[in-house]
């Protein structure tokens, strides 16, 4: 009989687990155990430490937001896709910005670089750029808790587009959402080599010079159909649209 429970509960832990040790869920996790999925001491579970695979495991003890779990066997299973993209997307609103996050890394996005443009909302700098970063991390792990994967996408600082475009450019295709771009995105997809960097703006989109400060750093500027999608849409829509030409779809 196999140690590994079908369908549990899923858990990430910040520090790296091993096979026959005891973890500590955090207390977000352990909240989250205890008063909404209401688990119980010999429930099955299952940990990942986001450095590949997952682990089976069982609670072995609750005292209130103290949930212990021994750790069972380590299982190989790789659900990325394998078309690695860097999502740059322009900080847009709060909720905005966390439903891109999530649906983003239920994608499958290996890499997301929060942009801020000059249509951006709020000011995010020193102190409240790290919180920022740190909260989307947290969206990230959850998304992953819940999509199954193992590895959490990167959650880089948020930066100024003309201190992204100073950098040289990646290995790979850099891909510009604008709904004025003669070249569809199927077109501009082809011949992907496994990396792409897909840059979408805020609500409002980037302005006219933007886009010309991206296309001067290698961006060429693609369309997603005749009409015009929301923010929190179009970076979504362009990720699905990608893994069913070039990644898991």
């Amino acid at each position: 009989m196999s140690d590994r429970p079908e369908r549990s509960a899923r858990f990430f832990a910040e520090q790296p687990l091993a096979a026959g040790a005891v973890t500590l869920l955090s207390e977000a996790s352990a909240h989250h155990a205890v008063h909404v999925l209401r688990l119980r001491a010999g429930e099955g579970v299952t940990l990942f430490d986001g450095r590949g695979g997952e682990y089976s495991g069982r609670i072995a003890g609750i005292d209130r937001l103290r949930v212990s779990v021994q750790v069972l066997a380590h299982h190989a299973l790789d659900r990325e896709s394998p078309l690695a993209v860097t999502l740059l997307q322009g900080v847009s609103s709060s909720e905005k910005m966390d439903f891109t996050v999530q649906k983003a890394t239920e994608l499958g996005v290996a890499t997301l670089q929060p942009i801020i443009a000059a249509r951006s909302q709020g000011r995010i700098a020193g102190e409240r750029a790290e919180q920022k970063r740190v909260h989307w991390r947290r969206v990230a792990i959850a998304a992953c808790e819940q999509c199954g994967r193992n590895m959490i996408p990167e959650v880089l600082p948020p930066l100024p587009l003309v201190e992204y475009c100073r950098v040289p450019a990646a290995r790979g295709k850099r891909l510009l959402l604008s709904p004025g771009a003669r070249l569809a995105l199927r077109a501009a997809a082809a011949g992907l080599d496994g990396t792409a960097t897909l840059a979408a703006g805020p609500e409002g989109g980037f302005t006219a010079e933007e886009e010309a400060m991206l296309a001067a750093a290698g961006f060429v500027p693609v369309r997603l159909g005749p009409r015009v999608l929301r923010t929190e849409t179009a970076a979504i829509a362009a990720l699905a649209a990608l893994n069913a030409l070039a990644g898991d779809f």
